[in-house]
């Protein structure tokens, strides 16, 4: 797909979420981690962590891009490696750089943090600067310690419940995004769950391990029948939609949801809506979504820089195109697939085999298909029962009967769980 031919009927969408990776290290060792265990380690030739000339090119690279498309807010994530490493100092300096550099266009800044370094001074400083803080974590000890461990072999467990607990206060809660919990097969699902509960977090999402079908995720042997992540996801699912008043917002199942009910917003895991989102690396060099370092080495990135292009000329190049085109871009597979409006193919990054790129299924293709009508068959019985059907919900769309099916039920997360990041 050349720059030069764009697909007929389509338009380019302007991005609206940028994804700033402010550190390239990382004071965990968790060895399932895309970044530092599979297949690209650029990492290791990016600075330690974004230089304020950095930070100020891409503020308005992003003023420019916004002025152009008449944007008056986009979404800033802090991220890494670890985004707290370079401390309450740093973390001012960004954001204070990139406010003074944005004029025009609303900053709504979110984190993705590993939770260790989060203590009562950083948490007052982010709540203070509107940051809203995710924090991720495997589940209860014995599931966290599987994988997210330092790199001494050191348990992270205590130091992140505490920044949970800690976000969890009245003073903080407002600017707690919730919790980011990476499927681990090894691990009890109910257990996982319940122990999330028991921290206090108002909205959590359950993250599949990135994996291809060059490289397969733990547990996982494409074309074998079995679905083991989905059989971990049903059960929670399951006890989560059949509670009177369900007691967190859970980001995979409502974005499922609200796909099947007719809705169309979600995030890139789900459904065809063209992917907005831009990865800034530290040296200021764009990169497409970065869980692709899961593929290949080189296979996030773009070779341009917001010292060199704007965010208008990387609209144009072939990898944002093909996650940007919807239907057309997805395998033969996916687009006669009954729910390929649900599904969207899967994550882009997890649809990569070597020898034909990203043009096929997701290496999860039989677990997304078994979770997601496993949800659809649970939602029709439940508008049934009241005098509906999913057909005409969708006509209508989700707010035409079905509500407290894709809400949470006014739960307190209040969909807080779509500011979680992907690590």
């Amino acid at each position: 797909m050349a720059d030069s031919e764009p697909l007929p009927g389509w338009a380019p969408q302007p991005f609206r979420q940028f994804v700033f990776k402010v550190q390239s290290r990382c004071n965990l060792d968790c060895d399932y981690c895309y970044v530092y265990h599979l297949a690209d380690q650029s990492w290791r030739r990016q600075p330690k962590h974004m230089a304020p000339d950095t930070v100020r090119a891409a503020a308005r690279r992003i003023a420019e891009h916004a002025a152009r498309h008449e944007l008056d807010r986009v979404k800033i994530t802090i991220h890494g490696g670890e985004p707290l490493l370079g401390g309450r100092a740093y973390l001012e300096t960004f954001l204070s750089v990139m406010r003074a550099n944005a004029p025009g266009v609303a900053l709504d800044f979110s984190m993705q943090t590993n939770g260790v370094l989060l203590d009562d001074e950083m948490a007052a400083f982010l709540v203070d600067e509107s940051v809203i803080v995710g924090i991720s974590l495997d589940g209860d000890r014995e599931a966290n310690d599987l994988h997210r461990r330092f790199r001494d072999g050191r348990s992270s467990y205590d130091l992140v419940e505490d920044a949970i607990r800690r976000m969890t206060r009245p003073e903080n809660r407002e600017s707690f995004g919730g919790v980011l919990c990476t499927v681990q097969l090894a691990a009890d699902p109910l257990r996982v769950w319940h122990s999330l509960l028991d921290l206090g977090t108002p909205a959590l999402d359950f993250l599949l391990p990135h994996g291809t079908w060059s490289s397969p995720p733990p547990g996982l042997r494409p074309g074998d029948g079995r679905t083991p992540y989905a059989d971990w996801l049903i059960p929670i699912f399951d006890e989560w939609f059949d509670a009177a008043d369900r007691p967190a917002s859970v980001r995979i199942f409502e974005d499922i949801l609200n796909l099947l009910l007719g809705g169309v917003d979600s995030y890139e895991s789900f459904g065809l809506a063209p992917v907005c989102l831009v990865v800034v690396e530290t040296d200021g060099g764009y990169e497409q979504v970065d869980s692709m370092k899961a593929a290949y080495e080189g296979a996030a990135a773009t070779g341009m820089s917001v010292f060199t292009e704007s965010l208008d000329d990387l609209l144009g190049t072939p990898g944002i195109v093909a996650r940007q085109v919807g239907l057309s871009g997805l395998h033969e597979t996916c687009r006669e697939c009954a729910l390929v409006e649900t599904c969207g193919g899967g994550l882009y990054s997890h649809r990569y085999l070597e020898g034909s790129g990203f043009v096929n299924p997701s290496v999860f293709c039989a677990d997304l298909y078994a979770l997601i009508s496993h949800i659809e068959r649970r939602t029709t019985d439940q508008l049934t029962a009241r005098g509906l059907t999913l057909a005409q919900v969708r006509q209508s769309g989700p707010s035409a009967g079905g509500e407290g099916l894709a809400d949470g039920r006014g739960t307190s997360g209040n969909g807080a769980a779509r500011t979680l990041g992907g690590a």
